[in-house]
């Protein structure tokens, strides 16, 4: 589920926390950055989820224009197709998928009754839905390809500031999340297209990733107070007001890396925190970044402070 720039942005969050609180306890920061990991998973089952509360407005929608006094010809043969959609019935009657949405409250719930009713008015309304109603032919390549508008469409999900709010109400570990779920889910759905099955992912893509994350805010908090000492020597003109602590987190961070993953060139790393730098700092952060980041860590290589071996490990 989490890729490495994903799991490098939330042991950030969790070293940013622990630098600004005070806090020395490696312990509690690993629970917090293993929970926050945990987090975006249940995002995950929690948006993919709305395809069936979706479906179950769809046939709530039909079923209130039958039991109408004098129902409109169309609501007395209303189009099905929707309702009757493959993708929220693969879901719906996955065992495993249901009971991991039971078990963590991952269920769009009476709570959210009207939000879900307004989403699929808002779906309804777009043009690939309307066109996607009127053909007459039904297979679970064709509703694949509808669910993939709609999770890609930023009105309805990434943009959707109504639903921005739910779910800071429901987990403050979802924020910045989202984007990064419904790309997950898009290609899930593209597989369900192309081989008629979809994943259930797990918190990480690989089984060492999880030790990477561990490792990597280990060897942040530990070497922080030298880390943050290189860093000062190689400043210029130092004056604490004017660099942002972010910047200095993250630099701090991307020299750790760099000295407790061998295997790791230099240039993935020093990329990896300038783009970090981009979304959680300010607008000069990717130069400041990148300049220091990259003098500090090729002055730890000459030294041998920092030991790469292998070919491109040093450059690319």
């Amino acid at each position: 589920m989490l890729n490495r720039r994903l799991i490098r942005i939330k042991v950030f969050k969790v070293l940013y926390s622990v630098v600004t609180s005070g806090s020395d306890s490696v312990k509690e920061a690993e629970k917090t950055l293993m929970y926050s990991c945990e987090k975006t998973l249940h995002l995950y089952y929690f948006i993919l989820n709305a395809a069936v509360a979706l479906q179950n407005a769809a046939e709530n929608r039909i079923e209130t224009g039958l039991k109408k006094f004098n129902p409109s010809p169309e609501e007395r043969n209303p189009n099905r197709k929707f309702a009757e959609n493959q993708v929220s019935a693969y879901l719906g009657q996955d065992p495993r998928f249901m009971k991991y949405c039971a078990d963590h409250g991952l269920v769009w719930t009476e709570d959210l009754a009207v939000f879900v009713k307004k989403l699929f008015n808002a779906v309804s309304a777009k043009e690939y839905f309307k066109e996607y109603m009127e053909t007459e032919a039904r297979s679970m390549a064709q509703d694949c390809d509808l669910f993939i508008k709609i999770f890609s469409d930023p009105e309805l999900f990434e943009d959707n500031e109504d639903l921005e709010s739910f779910l800071e109400d429901m987990s403050m570990f979802w924020i910045d999340d989202l984007g990064y779920v419904l790309n997950v889910i898009v290609r899930n759905l593209e597989l369900l297209r192309h081989k008629g099955s979809m994943p259930l992912p797990d918190v990480f893509l690989k089984d060492d990733d999880r030790e990477f994350a561990v490792e990597l805010l280990r060897a942040a908090m530990a070497g922080y107070d030298k880390y943050m000492d290189i860093v000062v020597s190689n400043t210029s003109n130092w004056d604490p007001d004017r660099v942002v602590t972010t910047d200095l987190v993250l630099i701090v961070q991307g020299v750790a890396e760099a000295v407790r993953f061998p295997n790791i060139p230099l240039k993935v790393t020093i990329n990896e925190y300038v783009d970090i730098s981009k979304f959680y700092s300010t607008n000069n952060s990717k130069v400041f970044v990148n300049g220091l980041l990259d003098r500090i860590l090729r002055k730890m290589v000459d030294t041998g402070d920092i030991v790469k071996s292998g070919r491109g490990l040093i450059d690319n």
